[in-house]
């Protein structure tokens, strides 16, 4: 294994790249084409009739919450009678599926909105939510990568991410260019909603412009919105939402977090329990510890769905079924609920929340705040895929499936093993 260099990766837990093969540098979305993901759906959910529009959305560079209110508004109903399946990237081609209540096809026909197709497919009794696919398929494009034994490097990774890679949560799940996600998440669950709004709207990060950089830190200094209502751009709606808020509700910041989706603020949760994630994944390789060589104490998840324990009595018969793929080890990333026993990752997780303050009762009390459950939930520890590369010149495509949930950044990262705002 090789250990990040990268300040940004370390500081959301991504430490480690399983692959001992340089990394060919390069980046990604060069183009929006260079990156196309398709959800694969499951089939005849929901049934065929019903209140609810099932339609597919193929968009360019759009960000999603952005493209479901412009669609929204476009039919002149809430940005909230709209469901999907799962959050894309923004710079990239994606085709996804998504849910409309109580619209007509030939109302969603009517749309029109540039560099967005959406296309009615049928009724269904009940909406899409997160998780509500088979996976998605990605054919991506690394451009100008390094020559130094170019090919030679792309076979050993390519290797590397068919056996398996560490199953990172990735930098979108922090937020792309500002990964402030998880700290929001953080103070929500320290009941400090006012340290979570400034955080939101105020912590800068050096990769955005300067001029909106500059106006977060004033309003971070001042607390004032008048200033940052006048200075922030236009497009920047949630910062905007929440700012004319707290002029018209004056220290309601509870009510100002309030103005922002509710899918976007109970990403700030799981952001936070993904960051957990992490930080322990990488802490099983600082223990020296592998991704699928189990040890007393690990959880395994199963293809059905089915958790098991590893002991010293079954850790030979869990590592035969780790090996013909018929479970993986996993990790409880914690919230209302925690995992049956404790294995190694427990320990980690259970410190840095006790460093915070938070208990299994904040995750309960943000979860009425939000108005999603955290209860909790297994994730493997080992991403594998069965990859296709094919190099050309300075470039490799990158072809493959993954379950729902997982990151093409983390594949990404382990061939590039560059900056990773090169990835964005």
């Amino acid at each position: 294994m090789k250990q990040s260099t990268y300040p940004l990766e370390c500081d959301l837990g991504m430490r480690y790249y399983a692959s001992d093969a340089e990394g060919i540098g390069g980046r990604l979305r060069a183009a929006p084409e260079d990156f196309i993901v398709e959800e694969i759906p499951p089939e005849g959910k929901g049934g065929t009739t019903g209140p609810y529009l099932i339609c597919t959305l193929e968009k360019t560079n759009w960000e999603l919450q952005h493209a479901v209110k412009e669609i929204a508004k476009r039919l002149g109903i809430s940005h909230r009678r709209i469901g999907w399946a799962g959050t894309k990237d923004r710079n990239a081609i994606t085709k996804q599926w998504i849910s409309i209540y109580d619209v007509t096809a030939e109302q969603v026909a009517a749309v029109r909105l540039k560099d967005i197709v959406l296309e009615p497919v049928r009724n269904a009794n009940e909406a899409l939510s997160l998780g509500d696919l088979l996976g998605n398929r990605f054919d991506l494009v690394i451009r100008d990568t390094e020559e130094t034994d170019f090919v030679t490097r792309v076979d050993a990774i390519t290797k590397t991410v068919r056996e398996g890679v560490p199953n990172y949560f990735g930098l979108q799940r922090f937020g792309a260019i500002r990964p402030v996600t998880h700290t929001v998440g953080e103070w929500i669950l320290r009941d400090n909603y006012e340290q979570a709004v400034l955080t939101y709207i105020g912590l800068p990060f050096p990769s955005e412009n300067e001029n909106t950089a500059a106006t977060r830190r004033a309003f971070l200094e001042s607390r004032d919105p008048a200033p940052a209502l006048r200075d922030f751009p236009v497009q920047m709606n949630y910062e905007r939402a929440m700012l004319q808020y707290l002029h018209n509700h004056p220290g309601d910041y509870a009510g100002a977090l309030r103005e922002l989706p509710p899918k976007l603020l109970s990403m700030f949760i799981s952001a936070f329990q993904s960051w957990l994630f992490n930080c322990a994944l990488s802490q099983r390789f600082d223990d020296g510890h592998q991704l699928t060589v189990p040890v007393p104490g690990d959880h395994l998840v199963f293809l059905n769905g089915r958790t098991d324990t590893v002991t010293a009595a079954n850790v030979t018969a869990a590592a035969m079924h780790i090996t013909r793929g018929r479970c993986s080890i996993a990790f409880f990333m914690p919230g209302k609920e925690k995992a049956g026993g404790a294995g190694p990752a427990e320990p980690v997780m259970d410190a840095l929340l006790a460093e915070r303050g938070i208990t299994p009762d904040d995750f309960y009390r943000a979860s009425r705040f939000v108005g999603t459950k955290f209860e909790g939930a297994f994730r493997p520890i080992s991403l594998r895929a069965e990859l296709e590369s094919t190099v050309a010149e300075t470039s490799v495509r990158l072809k493959f499936t993954l379950p729902p949930g997982h990151y093409a950044t983390t594949v990404c990262r382990e061939f590039m093993k560059a900056d990773p705002v090169r990835m964005i």
